[in-house]
């Protein structure tokens, strides 16, 4: 792992979008999802909860499994981090935990989701809404695909269906409802 590590800040929120770990670009600009998934990433909530991303950044806490770049794969695409980098992070994740509490959790990729939740295919955990409970409380968790450009999965079927109810469940949640600006008029069923 490559240090900086990379903080989305110290936002008090009952939401959490948990990550995988940072990209090459996110420690030079010293904030998560900084770059092309990132720019996915806000366009979904922009379009789905009117929320774009200094409103995202401002009342949703941003972890990550990991919190420094795990460097290049070969092939050079980012590294998955490991079991044993995974472990060593996780004592921050577990304090931020402890200290917001979330009611909403979402965690965005492959790895944040197996992190919560046993799945075999992202068919099976996308678009679905998980209670789970951590220590001693409960909380909603609706994951997320990857928004990354290396994957097709969110933009081809089932993917993309299953994203669309995935980001209406998020829009729904009473945790993101406080500060989601969906027009009323606007019917996000269509979606």
């Amino acid at each position: 792992m490559l240090p900086p590590p990379v903080s989305g800040g110290a936002i008090v929120s009952k939401v959490m979008l948990i990550g995988q770990a940072p990209g090459m670009r996110e420690p030079v600009l010293k904030r998560p999802f900084a770059h092309t998934a990132g720019k996915t990433l806000f366009r979904w909530f922009e379009e789905f909860c009117g929320m774009d991303e200094k409103m995202m950044r401002s009342r949703i806490y941003f972890a990550a499994v990991c919190r420094c770049f795990p460097g290049k794969a070969p092939g050079s695409t980012d590294r998955v981090p490991n079991r044993q980098e995974i472990r060593n992070c996780s004592s921050w994740m577990n304090e931020e935990f402890e200290i917001l509490r979330p009611r909403l959790v979402i965690p965005v990729g492959r790895l944040a989701v197996a992190q919560f939740v046993p799945f075999e295919k992202l068919e099976s955990a996308i678009g679905r809404k998980f209670v789970v409970k951590r220590r001693d409380f409960a909380f909603d968790l609706i994951p997320l695909p990857h928004p990354s450009g290396a994957s097709p999965w969110h933009k081809i079927s089932p993917g993309r269906e299953l994203l669309h109810k995935a980001m209406r469940k998020i829009a729904r949640h009473p945790a993101i409802q406080i500060f989601c600006h969906v027009e009323r008029s606007r019917d996000i069923s269509e979606y």
